[in-house]
Parts: C-alpha cells; sequence; structure tokens
C-alpha cells in the first residue's frame, strides 16, 4: 500500500494531459481516412464479436449437459464425508433462504385461498376445523419422513418419487409417480383458470387474455433457468405470508367489531347456520370426509421443497431447517386461517363456490372482508389471491418437468425427456409440460368451471397417494436398516416422529381412500343420491393409478407387492454421515448456543 502511495503521492500535471489530448487531437485531425475506417471497423468487429458472444452463449447453454462418470465414489462436500453419488447436472443455485420460504409458501394457492369455500358450504366450520387439525398432523409426518431420506439420498434421481421404487416396489413407483407427474402436469392449466376465475372478481374481460399474459411470463422464467425460479417464488411466497399474516390480524378486528358494519360477530356464525351443515350424523361425518382429501389437496406442495434437494448447495443443513420452520405453515396459514374464516364466513353464504346459485365463486378469504361492508380489503386480498395461484403454477411448471426427467431416468418414460442442458434445464420435459398448459384456453368456455372440477380431481387425490407413498417407504426403510444392520445413526436427520409417525399417516392414507370412495359415491348436499359423473369427479385418481399399475405389472411380468427388506439396495446414492462427527458438531453447537444471547437461544428453539 505504501509503494501505491508513494508512486502516486504527486499531484498529476493537468498541462501535460491538456497538451497530450491537444496533440493526440490534432494527429487524429490529420490522419488519413482510410485509418479512420480501419479503427472504425475494428471497434465494430469487437463490438460485434461481444454481442454475438453472448448471444452464442445464449444458444448454448441449450445444449445437453457434459456427461461425466456415473455413481463415482467421491468426497462429499459436507463435513468431509464420503458417499457413492449420481452426477447431477442440476443447478445448485437455489440457497437456504428460498428452500425455507418455499416450505412456508410453496403449494399456498387454489386448495387453500379458493377451493376450500366448497369444504366450508359442504362441512361447516366444525367439519372445516376438525378435517383440517388431522391432515396437519398427517403433513408433519410427512415433512419429517421426506426430510430424513432426502438428507440421506441427496442425490438420488428423483428423490422422493424414487423412494416408492426402491423400498416399496416398481410397480407401486411407476403408479405413484405417474399419477403425482399427471397431477403437477394438470395444476399449470388448473392454476391458469383459476387466475381467470380470480380475476373475475374485477372484470368481464375474455379470461384467455389473462391466461396469455401469465402463460408467457412462466414461461420466461423457467427458460432463464433454476435462478429464476428460486427468486420468484421468493418473492411470491414472501407476498403470501404477509397476505395471510394481514389477514389474520384483520379477521380478528372484523370478529371483534373494529371494522366492518356488523359490529361484534364472535360465534354468531357457529349458532346459526351452525357449526356443521344440515344433515344428521350420517352427513356431518361425511362432510368432514369430505374436507380431509380437501386438506390434503390444499396441503399440496409442501413435499416440493424435497424435491429441490439436488439444487440445494447444503442439504443437510437446509433441509431440516426447512422442515422444523415448516410447523408454523401448518399451525398458522392453514389451521388459524381456517379457524377464522369459520367464524367471520357463514357456511350457506351463497357466494361460496359450491353454495346452490353461486355466481361469483369468491374465495371465502375475500368474503370474509366484503360480506361484512368493508371495501378495500378484499382487492387486496383478491391481488394476492392471483400471486399465489401464479406461483402455485410456476411450481407446477418447476416440478413437472423434473418429474418427468425422474421417470425417464428411472426408465418409465421415455429417454428423450431425460435430456438437460447446460443450464440445468430439463429442456424437452420443460417444451412438453408447456404444450399441456394450453389446456388453460378453455378459461373464455362457459365449461370453464368443468373443466376446473375435473382437473382439481386429479390433484387432490393424488396427494393422498404420494404422502402415503413417501411415509411407508420411510417405515420400509427404517425397517431394511434394521433387517441389513445398518446404523441408523448414520444418517445425517432423523425424522422427529421416528417410525411411528409415517406407521400412523401410511394407515390413515389407506383410511382416507376407502371414505373418500364412499363420499364420492354420494357427495354431500347430493341428498343420498349416486352419480357416476360426481364419483369420477371426486374419485378419478383411484382409476388413473390402478391403470397404471396394471400396465407396469403386465408390462414388465412384475407381480411384487413388496420388495424383500434384505435385497433392497441401502447403499446406492446413500450419503453416510458419520456418526461421531455429527454428534460432536452438536456439541459444539450446543456449547456455542448455551454461551449466545438470550435472543439467539430463542430463535434456535422456534426457528
Amino acid at each position: 500500500m505504501s509503494d501505491f502511495v508513494g508512486k502516486h503521492e504527486k499531484s498529476p500535471d493537468f498541462s501535460v494531459i491538456n497538451n497530450s489530448s491537444l496533440d493526440y487531437a490534432n494527429n487524429l485531425a490529420s490522419t488519413n481516412d482510410d485509418d479512420i475506417s480501419i479503427a472504425s471497423s475494428q471497434n465494430r468487429s469487437l463490438s460485434h464479436r461481444k454481442n454475438t458472444s453472448y448471444y452464442r452463449n445464449f444458444i448454448d447453454s441449450f445444449k445437453r449437459a457434459e456427461h461425466g462418470n456415473l455413481n463415482e465414489k467421491s468426497a462429499d462436500l459436507e463435513d468431509g464425508t464420503a458417499s457413492i453419488q449420481s452426477k447431477s447436472y442440476m443447478k445448485k443455485s437455489l440457497k437456504a433462504r428460498h428452500v425455507i420460504m418455499m416450505s412456508l409458501g410453496t403449494g399456498i394457492g387454489t386448495g387453500l385461498l379458493v377451493a376450500n369455500a366448497k369444504s366450508l358450504a359442504y362441512g361447516g366450520p366444525a367439519s372445516l376445523i376438525i378435517g383440517y387439525v388431522i391432515v396437519s398432523f398427517i403433513v408433519y409426518f410427512m415433512i419429517q419422513a421426506a426430510g430424513e431420506m432426502a438428507v440421506t439420498y441427496p442425490t438420488l434421481p428423483g428423490n422422493f418419487n424414487t423412494y416408492q421404487s426402491i423400498f416399496i416396489s416398481k410397480s407401486w413407483g411407476f403408479a405413484t409417480v405417474w399419477l403425482f407427474c399427471i397431477q403437477w402436469i394438470t395444476v399449470l392449466p388448473l392454476e391458469l383458470i383459476t387466475s381467470s376465475l380470480t380475476i373475475q372478481y374485477w372484470t368481464d374481460l375474455n379470461g384467455d387474455i389473462f391466461v396469455v399474459i401469465f402463460y408467457v411470463f412462466l414461461l420466461l422464467i423457467h427458460f432463464i433457468g433454476v435462478k429464476a425460479y428460486g427468486e420468484t417464488e421468493f418473492i411470491f411466497n414472501l407476498c403470501k405470508i404477509l397476505m395471510i399474516s394481514g389477514f389474520i390480524i384483520f379477521s380478528i378486528v372484523v370478529n371483534c367489531g373494529g371494522a366492518g358494519n356488523d359490529g361484534y360477530i364472535g360465534g354468531k356464525y357457529w349458532h346459526t347456520p351452525g357449526s356443521f351443515a344440515e344433515g344428521g350424523p350420517t352427513s356431518r361425518f361425511k362432510g368432514i370426509c369430505y374436507v380431509l382429501v380437501a386438506g390434503y389437496f390444499s396441503y399440496g406442495g409442501t413435499e416440493l421443497y424435497v424435491l429441490s434437494v439436488n439444487e440445494q448447495a447444503e442439504p443437510r443443513k437446509a433441509t431440516p431447517a426447512a422442515a422444523k420452520k415448516s410447523i408454523y405453515r401448518i399451525l398458522v396459514i392453514y389451521l388459524l386461517t381456517m379457524i377464522l374464516i369459520g367464524f367471520n364466513v357463514p357456511h350457506n353464504s351463497d357466494q361460496l363456490m359450491g353454495a346452490g346459485g353461486s355466481s361469483t365463486h369468491a374465495s371465502p378469504y375475500v368474503l370474509a372482508a366484503s360480506i361484512h361492508g368493508v371495501k378495500v380489503v378484499p382487492h387486496i386480498i383478491n391481488a394476492v389471491i392471483l400471486i399465489s395461484v401464479v406461483s402455485v403454477a410456476n411450481s407446477s411448471l418447476y416440478a413437472s418437468p423434473r418429474l418427468l426427467a425422474s421417470l425417464a431416468e428411472q426408465g418409465y418414460a421415455p429417454k428423450a425427456l431425460t435430456y438437460i442442458d447446460r443450464e440445468g434445464r430439463p429442456l424437452v420435459a420443460l417444451l412438453l409440460c408447456a404444450v399441456f398448459g394450453c389446456i388453460a384456453f378453455v378459461a373464455s368456455s362457459d365449461k370453464e368451471e368443468q373443466v376446473f372440477t375435473w382437473l382439481a380431481a386429479i390433484a387432490g387425490l393424488s396427494e393422498v397417494f404420494t404422502w402415503t407413498g413417501i411415509m411407508f417407504s420411510h417405515v420400509r426403510f427404517r425397517l431394511a436398516m434394521k433387517v441389513q444392520n445398518k446404523d441408523i445413526d448414520e444418517v445425517g436427520y432423523k425424522a422427529t416422529a421416528g417410525i411411528y409417525g409415517s406407521w400412523f399417516g401410511s394407515i390413515f392414507g389407506v383410511l382416507v381412500l376407502i371414505a373418500q370412495f364412499w363420499v364420492a359415491l354420494s357427495p354431500p348436499g347430493s341428498g343420498g343420491a349416486v352419480s357416476a359423473e360426481s364419483f369420477f369427479e371426486n374419485y378419478l385418481a383411484m382409476p388413473i393409478w390402478v391403470f397404471f399399475y396394471i400396465v407396469y405389472s403386465v408390462y414388465n411380468k412384475e407381480w411384487t407387492i413388496l420388495t424383500d427388506l434384505s435385497k433392497i439396495d441401502l447403499d446406492a446414492h446413500r450419503r453416510i454421515y458419520d456418526p461421531d462427527l455429527i454428534r460432536q458438531e452438536d456439541a459444539e453447537n450446543k456449547e456455542k448456543l448455551k454461551n449466545s444471547p438470550f435472543w439467539v437461544r430463542v430463535y434456535n428453539f422456534w426457528c
């Protein structure tokens, strides 16, 4: 630094600079035209090469990623441990803040903000809360099971979509993953149709206008790459969380009479029109069963943070943190808002979707403000609901191509879908999903709501299969570790609910499928009448799953129901953590936390 100062401590001689500039100008003036032409040509050539370079890099980014050695033994980036891992061509562009925000906000869209209107109309506020409390436990068990296995198998192609083929059976895995894939392929047009329904709150313009806008916007995001997806989802999910926070405060104020025209409301709607929808005990129980599947649909997408493990820089740290914080999503975003909606929106409102004579199909979140005479807030809520719907469509365009690529890598789909370009985009699969998104252009049709119902029929029940499969895979993983005498302490993260939570969630998933069969035959509000149309509208996912299961079994002559625990390959793609090193890190972190300020200890306890 002293040498630098010494060389430049004199003030510059501006007269020399000016004279030099003058000489340069005179020389330039005397330069012949040919020299000027050559210099200009060189500058244009340099500029052209620079622009061509950017253009060429952009074009080259769509070329297939260069292949390396698969399943090679390599040093782990975390803790210095070693593992057998597969070569991943996905870009590790997602940071911990992206994953945490995804765990809080991803999936908050049609199910929670719009379709729950039917749950309230068919079941009443008590059914809504009972159903969501039960499903909330299942969600927590599923998150913990998926988190443990994601950290154990962070480089496994397809993540939780591959677990079922390995730990249950290939036929089960094929059927469940294809159903899950179809669900997320259909979610894109479903959410785009929902966006046009949401905008109808403000205008009667052709719905396809808005579908085109959002469709092109989403395609641009995903052709830019994973980083663009991570940043947009961070912003979208932040808007959702802020809206939910504001809605909670607003709902409490309205209920206490601090806003609106109705004064103090309290538990009025639990008495009139009542805590359950009209009918006897059987109808009430049927209403709860209906809410259960609606709850699965609303929580749909919670598992997607695990799908991003291949694109996380530090999965052992990011995944458990996201799993831990997801409990706030369960308690606040879902349970608390459902309770407040039950207190502020009567279940017999003719503006709820599913109610007889409903013409607005407004979200119950919007109705919680509009039916009490509040003027501006409904528009703000509706705007954020629109953002939320686009966000879920964004997530579907992230998940579905990767699911297709995963299926292709497992041999369950055409190999062309394994094409991953240099920016980590599953390009062929992305283009295919974009084509399916064109279904959304029925938004201008008078059959718009009917198409919405059929698409939602696939999405809702599919989550039951997916979550049950994840939890049962976790059960089988733990049992296989025990049978093969593997040390469970070698996993980097253990599910807090253990194997018992996964057992409970798996059994409950089967019970939900049985209950939904009954509900689908004779839905709430049908007066006991049996309808084939209503059955398939509510149970379409089951025949699709059975179809895929039988097709795979027949084609491959593979009729194994459950793979033998002793024959399950536990080591391929497994990251083996040093138990002593983990205990040492835990002890160091505990000691460090003990000496930290009080607010740090409080934050660590809750987050």
